[in-house]
């Protein structure tokens, strides 16, 4: 487990796990695809009517690690939900939409392709020139032009992956980085001031940060419609609470125990799947993710045990007690196994925030989430289970194997299994 943190802190990346905030694809489709041939054909004809074509606006949280240092898991939540509110609303203002659910410090925005790249551009200028005099927290903000597949509100397919790695792992915070295909669709001898970004190749192409440009001044927001929370309406409305109440003890104290519970979590993350053509990866991938859906809903135990979610590779448990956990994980493991699913999977417990989002599903947050991450994806192998060294006292651990790494510059001990 992290070295431990001041009481009620968490450890740096606790807000920043990587995964989609789309929602889960359309069960109709994955039927369609399992009752087909399989083919590039089939996969270009069942996705040909999912297919849209604009710009991809995500944005990823930076300056987390110094705020996590000092501050409590609702205290940076609510840090990171205005920077996000700027976002929507600008965004809305020039007739973006929101796309899936706007979990942990991630955001994502839709244009379509008849919005001009110039106005997209001011509007991204605009979101920092606000966030930088309005927000402790800074967002670093990929764009990306192209065709993608809308699937339950979100979007999927090599395009959408790759601009999501771009602002994930490739953005600094303030910075705004197009890619070019959106540096190519602005007028000639435009007032835009870009400079070719050095980094990696990267799928996409050539990247271009956004220096200087004009703003959107005579553009209101659009602040009337709450962007997709990730929480139930009466913990944002807490959270608003809380950050117009800094550093108030008693109101944080009320939260926390209103909000945060001691739980569990199994992190499974599935292999990837190998395809000829990326219509057939995407789908393929899709019917994979509703496999592990699947099986995981009828390996959970009757009570003291939930789904969070499935989103893409990635699905999420929240356990009352660890031993029923641990037990889950080796059979989950096994189970996708027999099914040539190859899966990693950490498991951790703590302090976790979770609740129904406004549209029926489910989010959490906590220091849990991010260990499990960080012991499977990070840094685990495929096929093992990583339970984490708060679980000793929990659990019988005589046939896993101790281990301790260093990851984002902390040095933490788990157990291979």
């Amino acid at each position: 487990m992290t070295s431990e943190p001041p009481s009620g802190r968490h450890a740096p990346g606790d807000f920043d796990l990587t995964h989609d905030i789309a929602g889960e694809p359309s069960s109709a489709l994955v039927e369609q695809w399992r009752r087909s041939g399989g083919t590039a054909a089939d996969a270009r004809r069942l996705l040909s009517g999912y297919a849209i074509e604009g710009y991809s606006v995500v944005s990823d949280s930076a300056g987390l690690t110094r705020l996590s240092e000092r501050l409590t898991l609702l205290e940076v939540l609510a840090l990171i939900d205005r920077p996000k509110r700027i976002l929507h609303a600008y965004g809305r203002a020039v007739g973006g939409r929101a796309v899936g659910v706007w979990a942990a410090d991630n955001g994502q925005m839709f244009h379509p392709a008849e919005t001009g790249a110039a106005t997209v551009l001011s509007a991204l200028l605009t979101v920092q020139d606000e966030i930088r005099r309005h927000c402790q927290v800074r967002i670093g903000i990929g764009a990306h032009h192209g065709t993608f597949s809308a699937l339950s509100g979100g979007l999927y397919g090599a395009a959408a992956d790759a601009i999501e790695d771009l602002a994930e792992n490739h953005v600094d915070g303030g910075e705004i980085a197009v890619t070019e295909a959106v540096a190519d669709r602005l007028p000639a001898g435009h007032p835009f001031v870009l400079r070719r970004k050095d980094a990696p190749a990267h799928p996409l192409g050539a990247v271009h940060q956004v220096l200087d440009g004009p703003r959107l001044d005579d553009v209101r927001p659009a602040d009337r419609e709450r962007y997709p929370i990730p929480y139930s309406p009466d913990l944002h409305a807490d959270l608003l609470r809380l950050e117009k109440r800094p550093g108030d003890a008693a109101l944080l104290a009320e939260l926390t125990a209103r909000h945060l519970r001691e739980g569990t979590i199994v992190l499974a993350e599935r292999g990837g799947v190998p395809a000829e053509t990326p219509d057939v990866a995407l789908l393929r991938g899709l019917s994979r993710s509703a496999l592990m859906k699947e099986t995981g809903l009828r390996l959970l135990p009757p009570r003291g045990a939930i789904e969070i979610k499935v989103a893409g590779p990635l699905a999420i448990y929240l356990f009352d007690e660890p031993q029923p956990a641990v037990c889950f994980a080796l059979r989950l493991r096994a189970t996708l196994a027999d099914h040539d699913i190859v899966s990693r999977i950490g498991v951790d417990t703590g302090p976790v925030l979770t609740g129904e989002t406004p549209g029926g599903g489910r989010d959490i947050a906590g220091a849990p989430i991010n260990v499990a991450s960080k012991m499977a994806q990070d840094l685990g192998r495929p096929g093992h289970v990583y339970l984490s060294d708060a679980l000793r006292e929990h659990t019988g651990l005589a046939s896993f194997v101790p281990i301790e790494k260093v990851v984002s510059g902390v040095r933490i001990r788990f157990f291979e299994g």
